[in-house]
């Protein structure tokens, strides 16, 4: 399911770990230290996921990007900059983005595009999976019954990181569009 989850398929993370906290470890009759088994399998399934969606972006993405990317406000500025920022941050980007919610589902698409050497990439993304995999099968296993509760905890999280999310789309694309009415004006002068 963590594979699932990290292929760009909104499977909630904040559901399934807590799940196997509880009912694998806790309901099992079993201690805390297979909480660890729980985090290290999960940080597995979310590698696995996270490798497929980074290969679709390799492979197929970049050139997909240039060839039509000017119909979704991409332009080869956008992705050379992506670039720029996956050469100088994209190891703290991947490692951060695993631990937190939306954002962890989607980040190895670009990391991809931007061709980020793949063994940083998956070191970071095992990491930082294992770490976020852990602290939810703990919850759930420190919940026991109660496992859901914590999803109803962490959605006030969703709601701004979502707004963010949107003001910084909202931003991309004003920026483009303004860019894009810019040109034509531009080539006519010259």
């Amino acid at each position: 399911m963590m594979a699932i989850e990290s292929a760009g398929i909104p499977l909630p993370s904040e559901l399934i770990m807590p799940l196997a906290g509880w009912m694998l470890v806790k309901d099992r009759g079993h201690g805390e230290e297979w909480l660890l088994l729980a985090g290290l399998f999960g940080a597995l399934g979310n590698t696995i996921g996270s490798l497929a969606a980074y290969y679709v972006g390799a492979w197929g993405g970049r050139p997909l990007a240039e060839k039509y990317g000017k119909y979704i406000l991409v332009s080869r500025h956008d992705l050379d900059l992506a670039d720029r920022f996956f050469n100088r941050w994209g190891n703290w980007a991947v490692f951060f983005s695993r631990l937190m919610p939306v954002v962890r589902t989607f980040i190895s698409f670009p990391a991809g595009i931007a061709r980020m050497p793949v063994l940083k990439f998956t070191f970071y993304t095992f990491v930082g999976a294992f770490i976020w995999s852990l602290a939810l099968a703990w919850a759930g296993f420190a919940l026991g019954e109660n496992w859901e509760d914590l999803r109803h905890w962490m959605r006030p999280a969703d709601i701004p990181i979502l707004i963010v999310g949107a003001i910084l789309v909202g931003w991309y694309v004003y920026r483009h569009v303004k860019r894009a009415w810019a040109e034509p004006v531009d080539a006519q002068e010259e």
